[in-house]
Formats: structure tokens, C-alpha cells, sequence
């Protein structure tokens, strides 16, 4: 059984759809620990109600970078973690994490990548620039992460349809339900098929 750190900083509705699927007898993985990166949101109260080990890491609390990265590490080591899924996580992960735990940490980004990604492209900010496009489609990806923000090989995408009267929140509403079905749907794929993630594209074994 592989255990699965989920990393939050707000709601907790994405870290509520991966607790549920972690409750499936065939699911691949043990929800083993919620890492918060402030406290009072909604993600420790889910964690709360799934029994789950919770942790708040603010970092404002440590004196510098090195040493919130240093507590990370060592609280992931101690609940013997190997995969990581970012569920809103809006902190760059560290390149010592990354190379650690090398295409073993997912995140799940609302939008179709590599569209309306990148720096300060996260929440709302995300839908009213979908919005503002004109676009019919949006969706949501689950990808693995890289030093840069939003780039890492495409695990999984879902497409959403959009209407010409939809405003921003109606796509925020749309794509969120998206990444609930998604989100699970992908961790349990590269849990438990064998892949290969080469020219940044992840290739999974023909018929697994």
C-alpha cells in the first residue's frame, strides 16, 4: 500500500474526492496525511471527519525557506510518504522535493494545460481568464510537477463544455466537478499502472 500525502491550502473539496476514493476497497493507496499550508480552511476539517493526520506548515511561521523545506521533508519521511497530490497548493514546491520524489507528485491545475497556466494562474483568476477568451471548452489536468510552474507531463485531462452565457463562477462550478471525477480517477491510474515519462508526455503500458 502506498501512502499519499495531500497538500492543501483552501477548501478541501479536491482533498474530499481523493479521501472518498481512498476508501474504495481497489483503490491503490492510503490517504495518509494532510500537510496545510495555513491553518483555520477547510481541508483540516475534511481531514478531520476522514480521520486523517493533520499538520499545518505555515510559512510565515518559519524563520526561512530552507527550514519550512527542511519540517516538510521530515514530516513526510516520518509518515513514510510516497506520493505527493497538491489539491490547491499555491507554494512552489522545492527542487529537492521534486528530485526526491521524482514524477511521484501530482497536482491538479483548472484548466486544460498548457492553457491558462502558469504564475499566478490558480483559482479565479484562472475562470475569468477562460472567460475572458471566449472559450467554449475548459476542463481540468492532473499532471506530474516540475520546477516550473504548471509544465510537468499531462497525466490525465477533462474536457468541460462551456455556454456563451456562462460567467466566470458558472465555470469555476463546472470545472470543479470535473476535477472531483478527475482527480481520483487519475491518482488511482498512475498508482497502479506501469508508465514511462519520456519528451514530457507519460506513457502507460499498452493493455495494463
Amino acid at each position: 500500500m502506498k501512502n499519499i500525502a495531500v497538500l492543501a491550502t483552501g477548501r478541501g473539496t479536491n482533498f474530499k474526492s481523493l479521501c472518498r476514493a481512498g476508501l474504495q476497497k481497489q483503490f491503490p493507496g492510503k490517504i495518509a496525511l494532510l500537510v496545510a499550508g495555513r491553518e483555520n480552511i477547510g481541508a483540516l476539517d475534511v481531514a478531520e471527519e476522514f480521520n486523517i493526520p493533520r499538520y499545518v506548515l505555515d510559512p510565515k511561521h518559519f524563520p526561512s525557506q530552507e527550514q519550512y523545506n527542511t519540517e516538510l521533508e521530515a514530516l513526510l519521511s516520518r509518515f513514510d510518504i510516497h506520493w505527493i497530490a497538491l489539491a490547491g497548493w499555491l507554494r512552489k514546491i522545492a527542487a529537492e522535493l521534486i528530485e526526491k520524489y521524482p514524477n511521484r507528485i501530482v497536482n491538479i491545475h483548472p484548466a486544460l494545460l498548457p492553457f491558462f497556466g502558469g504564475r499566478g494562474m490558480y483559482g479565479m483568476h484562472v475562470h475569468r481568464a477562460v472567460w475572458e477568451s471566449g472559450m467554449l471548452v475548459s476542463g481540468a489536468t492532473v499532471h506530474f510537477v516540475d520546477e516550473q510552474y504548471d509544465h510537468g507531463a499531462i497525466i490525465m485531462q477533462q474536457c468541460v463544455a462551456l455556454s456563451p452565457e456562462d460567467k466566470a463562477d458558472d465555470i469555476a462550478r463546472k470545472v470543479l466537478r470535473a476535477e472531483h471525477e478527475l482527480f481520483p480517477k487519475a491518482l488511482k491510474r498512475v498508482l497502479s499502472t506501469p508508465y514511462t515519462v519520456k519528451n514530457n508526455r507519460v506513457c502507460f503500458k499498452p493493455g495494463a
